[in-house]
């Protein structure tokens, strides 16, 4: 087959291999994700001092128990934080390569997606637009067959939660069309 002047190159050929790492050092990412976590401890901590974590004449208080649970993650995490900057520096592991990234990202992104659409949307649009979406764009499925697969899925959650047990699920815009 002869190249011809309208051909559309796919791969760039200065972009990094699959195999490079996108984040080399192990070290900081576990940095991160302890400073991270003692940053939420602190902040739901002091959220649950502020609405109560004491103990009243009835029992404990709302914030009893999760201001204890953020002093737990608070501690483990400076533990954590301590123990990976008492370590000497070792030579930089390769915490995930590109490849391995792009395939997190391709579960990560749409889940996210899922849960902020859910607000707006319902449970029921919002999980028919994942599962569809899944299928076609991760499982490489025909189009027809990913939809039809959520919307037997959908339908069937539907009616399993909605009409047999009754319970009460996050409603969007298109299940108020139909009184619901």
């Amino acid at each position: 087959m002869a190249e011809t002047d309208t051909e559309i190159a796919v791969d760039d050929p200065g972009a990094p291999d699959d195999s490079s790492p996108a984040v080399t050092s192990t070290r900081s990412v576990e940095l991160a994700v302890y400073v991270a976590l003692l940053a939420l401890a602190l902040l739901l901590g002091f959220d649950n001092w502020r609405s109560g974590a004491g103990w009243a004449k009835d029992g404990p208080q709302s914030g009893y128990v999760p201001f204890y649970l953020c002093v737990i993650l608070g501690a483990a995490s400076l533990f954590g934080l301590f123990a990976v900057l008492r370590e000497p520096a070792a030579p930089a592991k390769t915490f995930v390569t590109r490849d391995q990234l792009r395939r997190v990202l391709q579960v990560f992104v749409p889940t996210f997606a899922f849960v902020a659409l859910m607000q707006w949307l319902g449970l029921y649009v919002a999980s028919f637009l994942l599962i569809a979406g899944f299928m076609r764009m991760v499982g490489r499925i025909a189009w027809w067959k990913s939809v039809v697969t959520a919307l037997v899925f959908v339908l069937v959650m539907f009616l399993t939660f909605d009409i047999a047990f009754d319970v009460i699920m996050p409603k969007g815009p298109i299940e108020a069309l139909f009184g619901r």
